[in-house]
């Protein structure tokens, strides 16, 4: 724990490690403060691209945090900035939240539903046959596949429900195409993390509640990787992975509160 606490930077996912839903997971209010009062670079990454940042500051602030837009990265401004450099003023047909519908906006690439040059994939509440016909066709006649992010599933405060690659998938098994997914465990992202941030991976840690993008990306990343069980991972689910989290925390509040 010492060496936890002791890092300058902390990349944290927001879906089971701050919140889940609309509530405030156990420990977060003591963990913010925490990290505001000991002056620590600090930034919430996270896979769910359907908010915009702001959208994210308000969520928080609803909850009675106060937290700088300056400190949210999400998987839509990831796939914005990877889809700008691969191919600038390209066309896309979207499937996704307002916030994958800003990012790609503010990036340059245009709405597209004839002759896309992407069909790129977020988490949505509105994913209706419709869309998978439509994906599919544009597939077919040659646009590339990119998900935000590689979650198969998430958490809510109605329990786990399906993320990203599982809307991908019928589009995958029609066409016989694999998707390109940009959020972690992706470096692409963890990287973009990291310069934000502006510190080196061995002084920052990776806090998340998933083995197979948190925890990979954190070790994949050279940085101290942390699994907290506020989310979809329970302490069981650990062995199934052939890789371990450097440390196992009932929820970030430990972290404050093993520092007094």
């Amino acid at each position: 724990m010492n060496i936890l606490q002791a890092k300058k930077g902390f990349i944290c996912d927001m879906d089971g490690v701050i919140y889940k839903g609309d509530y405030l997971l156990p420990g977060v209010k003591d963990f913010v403060n925490w990290l505001q009062k000991e002056n620590k670079q600090f930034l919430f990454l996270t896979n769910n691209s359907s908010k915009t940042p702001q959208d994210l500051q308000n969520k928080l602030l609803g909850m009675g945090l106060e937290v700088n837009e300056e400190h949210f990265y999400t998987s839509a401004l990831a796939t914005a900035k990877f889809l700008k450099h691969q191919s600038p003023g390209a066309s896309a047909y979207i499937i996704g939240g307002p916030g994958l519908f800003t990012a790609l906006e503010e990036a340059g690439i245009v709405f597209n539903d004839i002759n896309p040059d992407y069909v790129v994939f977020g988490e949505t509440n509105d994913y209706k046959y419709e869309h998978i016909c439509r994906a599919m066709h544009h597939v077919l006649n040659g646009a590339r596949l990119i998900g935000t992010n590689s979650d198969l599933t998430g958490p809510s405060e109605h329990g786990i429900i399906p993320a990203c690659r599982a809307l991908v998938a019928p589009i995958e098994m029609t066409t016989g195409k694999k998707a390109y997914f940009v959020g972690k465990p992706n470096p692409l992202m963890m990287r973009t993390g990291l310069q934000i941030l502006g510190i080196h991976s061995e002084e920052t840690a990776m806090i998340g509640d998933r083995m197979d993008t948190d925890i990979i990306a954190g070790i994949e990343s050279g940085l101290d990787s942390i699994l907290v069980l506020t989310g979809v991972t329970s302490r069981e689910d650990i062995s199934k992975y052939p890789y371990r989290p450097r440390l196992v925390l009932e929820n970030v509040g430990e972290i404050a509160k093993n520092s007094l």
